[in-house]
C-alpha cells in the first residue's frame, strides 16, 4: 500500500494526541493516588472496641539497668505497660523524653493514644525539635502505651493495629561489614545464615557516605560472589547507606540486577531525592529508601512520586508503630511494600515483627538479629528465635513478652539528673 504525505500527517497528528495525552494521563494516575492517599491517612489505626473503660495514665518512669532503657507505664490501680527504648538514642537524648514528651501523657486515657501523639507534637512547640532526638523519645513512650492497651484488652499488638494478618514471619539477616574482602564478608554471611536458617540476605556496599577505587573493586567482586556463593534460592538485598552519585548507582544498580538482586537501598544520602528518582528511573530494580526519614509528608512525597518502591520507616526513628503504619498504608496505596528499616537493640527485632504481622503489605522478608544482650526476657508464645528462617510472632497480650521482674526491680529510675 502506498503511503501518501496526507497519510504521514495523519500518522504525525495521531502521535503527536498521544503524546499530549500521556501527561493528562499521568497527572490523572497522581491525583487518583492522591485521592487514594489521603483517604488512607482519614482512616484511624487504633482499632479498640474491646477497651470500653478508660485506661488512664498515672505514671511513666524511664528506667535503666546495664544498657538497657525502658519506659514503663502504669494506670492508678496497677495496669502496667513497658517498652525497651532505643538505647543509643536514649542515653542521649532523655531529657527531651521526661521533659518535653511524658509530660504530654500523664493523666490522659491511653485509649486516645492517637490524639495524644499529634498533641505531644504541638505542646510546647515540639514540632521545632522533630527528628530522631524528639521520635526516638515518643516511640518509647508510645510503644509501652500499645503494651498496656493490649494487656488491658487481653489481645496482642498487632490486633489494637489494624488487625493480625500473619503470624510467622521471614526473615532475614544484614552485615554491617565494610572494608573486609568479598571472600571475608561471605564467610560472614555464611555463618549468619547458618544461625538462623535465613533464605535472605543483606550486605553493605560503597564506603558509606563515599566511594572509591577499593570500594568498587569490592562492590564489584561482592555482588557476583555472593550470588554465586548461595544460589538462585536465596533473596538477597544490598545496602549503600548514601555512598553513591547518580552514574555510580546506575552502574552498580544494573549489575544488582544482572545477579538478581531484590532491593537497592539508599543508593545516594538519603535526602537527596531527585538523585535518587533518577536512579530509580533509570533501573528495574526496586529502591528501598526511608530509615532516616522523620516526616509522614516527606514519605508521602517520595512514595507519591516514585522515588522509593520498597519504603523503610525506622519504628524507633520514625516516632513508634501507629506513624509506621500510616507510612505502610500510604505505600500499599501505591502497590508497594513496607519493610521498616530496624536500627539498635533491646527488642527492636520484637518490634519488627508486631509490625509486620498486621501490615498486608509488609515485604517477604524482616530484620533479625536476635533479641541477645543483657535484656533477660521470655514469651510464652514464642521461642524468640528464628527457626528455620521464620520467626513467629508472640500472640500473647500487647508485646507478648515477659522482662525478668527482678531485672526490673533492681532497674534504677532516671529522673531529670544527668546520667
Amino acid at each position: 500500500m502506498k503511503i501518501t504525505r496526507r497519510d504521514l500527517g495523519k500518522y504525525a497528528a495521531g502521535a503527536a494526541a498521544v503524546a499530549t495525552l500521556e501527561p493528562l494521563r499521568a497527572a490523572q494516575r497522581e491525583q487518583q493516588l492522591a485521592s487514594k492517599i489521603d483517604k488512607v491517612l482519614a482512616s484511624a489505626v487504633l482499632q479498640l472496641d474491646a477497651l470500653k473503660q478508660p485506661v488512664r495514665i498515672a505514671t511513666i518512669d524511664l528506667l535503666s539497668n546495664a544498657d538497657n532503657f525502658m519506659v514503663r507505664v502504669r494506670t492508678a490501680d496497677g495496669a502496667t505497660g513497658i517498652s525497651v527504648a532505643h538505647p543509643d538514642a536514649i542515653k542521649t537524648t532523655y531529657p527531651i523524653l521526661l521533659k518535653r514528651v511524658v509530660p504530654s501523657f500523664i493523666g490522659k486515657d491511653a485509649r486516645d493514644l492517637e490524639r495524644l501523639l499529634w498533641e505531644v507534637y504541638l505542646e510546647r512547640d515540639n514540632y521545632k525539635w522533630q527528628g530522631l532526638p524528639f521520635w526516638t523519645c515518643v516511640a518509647a513512650v508510645e510503644i509501652a502505651v500499645l503494651d498496656l492497651l493490649g494487656k488491658s484488652a487481653s489481645l496482642p499488638i498487632g490486633a489494637l493495629l489494624g488487625g493480625v494478618v500473619r503470624r510467622e514471619i521471614g526473615v532475614y539477616r544484614a552485615s554491617g561489614n565494610r572494608g573486609n574482602t568479598p571472600e571475608q564478608e561471605i564467610q560472614y554471611l555464611k555463618k549468619i545464615v547458618a544461625e538462623t536458617g535465613a533464605t535472605a540476605i543483606k550486605f553493605r556496599l560503597g564506603g558509606r557516605m563515599m566511594y572509591n577505587d577499593e570500594t568498587t573493586r569490592r562492590d564489584k567482586a561482592l555482588i557476583p560472589l555472593t550470588r554465586k556463593t548461595f544460589g538462585d534460592a536465596m533473596t538477597i538485598y544490598a545496602d549503600a547507606n548514601g555512598s553513591y552519585d547518580i552514574p555510580a548507582a546506575i552502574r552498580i544498580g544494573h549489575l544488582m540486577e544482572e545477579y538478581k538482586l531484590a532491593f537497592f537501598e539508599e543508593p545516594l544520602p538519603f535526602d537527596d531525592y531527585d538523585g535518587t528518582k533518577k536512579v530509580a528511573d533509570a533501573l528495574k530494580i526496586p529502591i528501598a529508601l526511608g530509615e532516616q526519614e522523620n516526616s509522614l509528608n516527606n514519605f508521602r512525597r517520595i512514595i507519591q512520586s516514585g522515588v522509593m518502591r520498597i519504603a523503610q520507616p525506622d519504628i524507633l526513628y520514625f516516632g513508634g508503630f501507629i506513624r509506621s503504619i500510616r507510612v505502610a498504608r500510604i505505600a500499599a496505596a501505591a502497590a508497594i511494600q513496607c519493610t521498616p528499616h530496624m536500627s539498635g537493640g533491646g527488642l527492636g527485632y520484637l518490634y519488627v515483627a508486631h509490625f509486620a504481622s498486621c501490615v498486608p503489605n509488609a515485604g517477604p522478608h524482616q530484620e533479625f538479629k536476635g533479641f541477645g544482650g543483657t535484656l533477660p526476657i521470655t514469651s510464652d508464645t514464642s521461642s524468640l528465635k528464628s527457626e528455620k528462617g521464620v520467626i513467629h510472632v508472640p500472640s500473647g497480650p500487647g508485646l507478648g513478652i515477659t522482662i525478668d521482674p527482678d531485672f526490673l526491680q533492681k532497674s534504677k529510675v532516671i529522673s531529670g539528673a544527668i546520667l
